[in-house]
């Protein structure tokens, strides 16, 4: 779909379908009032009728309005006017652009970023709306021979503000929804392949094409370098795989070469079968997800390349595949991370933070402004907030802080776990500096603590993504998240 921010009235507003809200009780929105107007009060009199109430997730389609030089008119329910909020609006867009694609319009005109929303501003609503709209014609069926064949006509949508400044805020807002909707495509597409097809090796693949289209630098350091730098954790975890680890680096230069960049840590295991501690075979399929965070990072720096924002970003990508065989790691192992700090693996389907521990270590090269991990880490995280937040964890209350306001702006939520010394001691081992895992209580709080003791030289966030970056059951998936948050967290600290 192409996209156009326009100033312009409703009433004059020609094209295939014009799209205007409605509050509950028959409630007409400004745009609505307008249109009612010129038509003389046509689309009052059809609510009076019944054919609609205003209920959120409602649609109603009239065609030929007296007066109206548009085809179509879509009335969309916006819900109780007093309750209207973020979800609401969110909802009004998603039904929108659903019911627009059942339609024959080639084109439409939106007038829904104008209806007063608390705490949120014309731009807000735009770039939103742009996602949202990207969201709705996604579709993953590149690995089916016979894909659905969708009939989707709708290619133009105008955006239409309703004063002359609104004009450059609204074209700017945009430009970073369609950009951010891009980023999530990339992560979404790489968590939706098959494990047989997105390995480590096609990962450094997809990071090798992204930086010969964005410009960007890229290295990829296999099994040789990684012994030479002594990431004994990160390759304790590819031993069990005949798939060769990759540890992926990729570098976007917005800024002068010595700025202190914003190093993003994504883990890449792309199929976990928990190693010699084996999960159960139900739902396995889904472990394709677990290189996740790794796609985050790929659809983040896509959107950042795309915005062309001004500061530096690093990504690194631990990648590997976490299988049994006769030379896996085995429970009771020790090894030596490369921070030269030893840890007991008490359970080999504790992988994440192994590899993560090396690349967090890693990250020090750069002498980063600060340092965001992003895993699908732990299922106790799924437990504890579900698929509605992330969990988020910090040894720097600013750069916390930032991403909570970030999650808020993106509404991508995360929610502050603590990290607190007394959670230390639960990692403690007889025969290493540290155990891999703390016990069942407070796993994703344990797992943090543990990768958090090799991030003492820098400002440094966790992510656990694990109940936020895939949906299960019919509607199984990648959501693409935490896409939207840390992107935002990148627009913020660019000041753009």
């Amino acid at each position: 779909m192409d996209f156009a921010i326009k100033l312009g009235a409703p009433e004059k507003s020609r094209g295939a379908c014009i799209v205007v809200g409605i509050f509950e009780s028959r409630k007409l929105s400004e745009p609505a009032k307008i249109l009612d107007d010129t038509s003389k009060g046509y689309i009052s009199n059809i609510l009076r009728q019944g054919d609609m109430e205003g209920k959120a997730n409602t649609t109603l389609l009239l065609h030929n309005v007296p007066d109206i030089p548009a085809k179509r008119v879509m009335l969309v329910g916006l819900g109780k006017e007093k309750d209207f909020n973020d979800r609401a609006y969110q909802l009004a867009v998603s039904t929108t652009f659903r019911a627009l694609h059942q339609t024959g319009a080639a084109d439409a005109a939106l007038f829904l970023t104008e209806i007063p929303l608390k705490q949120r501003n014309v731009a807000w609503k735009i770039t939103q709306t742009a996602i949202i709209a990207a969201e709705s014609t996604y579709r993953f069926d590149r690995l089916k021979s016979k894909p659905e064949k969708e009939h989707v006509v709708l290619s133009k949508v105008a955006l239409y503000v309703s004063d002359q400044a609104s004009l450059p805020i609204g074209e700017k807002a945009l430009q970073q929804g369609l950009a951010i909707a891009r980023g999530i495509s990339v992560a979404k597409d790489l968590g939706n392949l098959a494990p047989n097809i997105c390995t480590p090796t096609y990962l450094a693949e997809q990071a090798t094409e992204m930086a010969k289209t964005y410009k960007l630098k890229v290295s990829i350091l296999g099994q040789k370098e990684m012994e030479k730098l002594g990431m004994g954790a990160f390759l304790a975890v590819a031993r069990g795989s005949d798939q060769p680890a990759k540890l992926i680096v990729l570098e976007y230069r917005g800024m002068a070469k010595m700025d202190k960049p914003i190093v993003l840590v994504g883990k890449g295991v792309t199929f976990d079968t928990g190693g010699i501690s084996l999960k159960p075979a139900a739902e396995m399929d889904e472990m394709k997800f677990d290189m996740s965070g790794a796609g985050s990072v790929l659809g983040v720096l896509t959107a950042v390349a795309e915005m062309k924002l001004p500061l530096n970003v690093v990504g690194i990508i631990p990648a590997t595949e976490n299988m049994p065989g006769g030379n896996a790691t085995k429970p009771g192992d020790v090894v030596t991370s490369m921070s030269g700090q030893t840890i007991e693996i008490l359970n080999t389907d504790a992988e994440g933070r192994l590899i993560l521990c090396d690349a967090l270590t890693y990250a020090e090269r750069y002498k980063p402004d600060a340092v965001i991990d992003i895993a699908t880490l732990t299922g106790a995280c799924v437990i504890a907030l579900g698929h509605v937040a992330s969990g988020l964890m910090s040894n720097n209350d600013q750069l916390a802080k930032e991403l909570l306001q970030a999650s808020e702006l993106a509404s991508d939520r995360a929610w502050q776990l603590p990290l607190w010394s007394d959670y230390q001691e639960w990692l403690k081992s007889n025969f290493a500096d540290m155990a891999n895992i703390g016990g069942r209580s407070a796993g994703t709080i344990t797992a943090a603590c543990f990768l958090s003791r090799f991030t003492e030289k820098y400002p440094w966030a966790h992510l656990d993504i694990a109940g936020t970056a895939w949906k299960n059951g019919k509607e199984k998936g990648s959501t693409g998240r935490p896409v939207p948050l840390l992107t935002q967290f990148l627009i913020s600290r660019a000041k753009v």
